[in-house]
């Protein structure tokens, strides 16, 4: 975690104004409930539901990625950009997903750690889109063999997505939710 403490307090329920509160209202019936990362972005109700909406459709199945495949981007992601909360809350999905404990561990050494074709070359293009903001044509065309267009497209709005998320999560300081266990490799970042 980069920071040991947030910069933009979690809003408790008693703090909540009206407005606050109908926005956290899709989460509350929510699988995981009112985390921290929705209790600190309801200081902008609006925002956050436009979040909610756009990454609603990231995590749904109107994302072409299948959800293993996803999970392998966003895991990725949160780990480049250091974000130990991302990373933390996407190993529960990315295991419910299908990924094993030692597939999340080679994520973070990227896709040279004995991926499949195609699994290698969904953390080459999130390499790039990190460090570049672009995916080589070369990478592109790999891709290609393995995944639709619109599939390719979802790679793209995934890595967006979750690169502004961690950049959220880092620079307000959203905590880990209660029982949750940092990745040692994201201590003192």
């Amino acid at each position: 975690m980069r920071l040991t403490a947030p910069r933009v307090a979690p809003l408790r329920d008693e703090d909540l104004s009206p407005e606050q509160a109908e926005a956290l209202q899709p989460v509350r019936n929510g699988k995981l409930g009112v985390l921290n990362i929705f209790r600190t972005l309801a200081h902008a109700p609006k925002a956050l539901s436009r979040f909610n909406q756009w990454g609603g459709y990231v995590l749904s199945r109107r994302n072409d990625l299948p959800a293993r495949e996803r999970e392998i981007v966003i895991l990725r992601v949160g780990y480049l950009c250091k974000s130990g909360y991302e990373f933390t809350q996407h190993t529960r999905i990315g295991l419910d997903a299908g990924l094993t404990a030692a597939e999340i561990e080679a994520i973070k050494r990227g896709a040279d750690a004995g991926w499949s074709p195609a699994d290698a070359v969904l953390i080459r293009a999130t390499d790039e889109l990190h460090t570049d903001h672009f995916i080589s044509d070369n990478t592109w065309n790999l891709l290609k063999q393995h995944y639709t267009e619109k599939q390719c497209m979802d790679l793209v709005f995934t890595t967006g997505q979750y690169t502004q998320v961690s950049m959220m999560l880092n620079t307000f300081g959203v905590q880990l939710d209660a029982g949750q266990v940092l990745d040692p490799e994201l201590k003192g970042y």
